[in-house]
C-alpha cells in the first residue's frame, strides 16, 4: 500500500515554460470524481476520501509515517507544512470495511452483508452514502529527472487550475526523502517556500457546499 506525498502550486505562463523544458510529459487524460459521505459527514470529518474514478473505487486516509518525529531543520519544517500525505485504498473490500467500521452505525440492518464485487456499484446505498462533489478535470502529467517525482497540471470544469507535485511512498516509508524531493522540484519550478495553494476539493466546497466547508474548517481537516 503506498502513501501520496504531495505539494499543490499555482501554475503560470512561466511555470509552464520551466517545466516543459526539465520535464518529459507523459500524457494527457480527462476523468470525473463522484464523492461520497453521509449526511452527517461522518468520513470526511475523519479525514476520509472516498471517490470514485474511472469506475474504481477510493479511499484516501491520513496516516503517520514511522519519521515524522525526527528532528528538521527549519527549510525541511516549511517544505513539510506544505505537503500533505494520504494513504489510498483501492481494493473495494478493504474500503468497504474501513468505510463501516466508520458509520455501522448508519448501516441498513446493523450488519448489512456488502458483496466484494467492483461491479456491485449498490453497495454505498446501503451505506446510506450519498454523492456530495462531482466534477471533470483536465491533466497533464510530467515526470521529472529525480526518480519517482511526478507532476501534475489539473484544470477543473468549475474553473479552477492547480498543479501538484507528488511522491509515492510505502506505507511507513521515508516521508523526509519525499519531502525533499517535492522541495527541489518546487525550487526548479520557482515556487515559494511560502506559498500554500487549496486543492481542488477545498475550492469545490467553498463555493458549492458552504456549510459541508464550514464544519470541515472548524474542525481543521480544511
Amino acid at each position: 500500500m503506498s502513501v501520496e506525498v504531495e505539494r499543490k502550486f499555482l501554475c503560470n505562463a512561466g511555470t509552464m515554460k520551466t517545466l516543459e523544458e526539465f520535464g518529459v510529459c507523459v500524457g494527457q487524460q480527462q476523468f470525473r470524481d463522484q464523492y461520497f459521505d453521509t449526511e452527517k459527514f461522518e468520513l470526511t470529518l475523519r479525514d476520509m476520501w472516498l471517490r470514485t474514478r474511472k469506475g474504481c473505487w477510493e479511499l484516501k486516509c491520513p496516516t503517520l509515517t514511522v519519521n515524522e518525529t525526527e528532528e528538521t531543520t527549519g527549510e525541511q519544517s516549511r517544505a513539510a507544512a506544505l505537503c500533505s500525505h494520504y494513504k489510498e485504498i483501492t481494493s473495494l473490500p478493504e474500503i468497504q470495511q474501513r468505510v463501516k467500521e466508520v458509520i455501522k452505525d448508519v448501516c441498513v440492518d446493523g450488519e448489512t452483508e456488502l458483496a466484494p464485487s467492483q461491479e456491485d456499484e449498490s453497495w454505498h446505498s446501503k451505506l446510506n452514502l450519498v454523492c456530495f462533489a462531482a466534477f471533470t478535470t483536465e491533466r497533464r502529467s510530467f515526470t521529472l529527472e529525480e526518480e519517482g517525482v511526478r507532476i501534475d497540471l489539473d484544470q477543473a470544469d468549475f474553473g479552477y487550475h492547480v498543479g501538484e507535485i507528488e511522491v509515492l511512498i510505502p506505507e511507513g516509508g521515508d516521508l523526509q526523502c519525499a519531502q525533499e524531493k517535492i522541495r527541489n522540484a518546487a525550487q526548479k519550478l520557482g515556487l515559494s517556500e511560502d506559498e500554500r495553494v487549496e486543492g481542488k476539493m477545498n475550492v469545490y466546497l467553498r463555493r458549492y457546499q458552504p456549510e459541508h466547508y464550514a464544519k470541515l474548517l472548524s474542525k481543521h481537516i480544511l
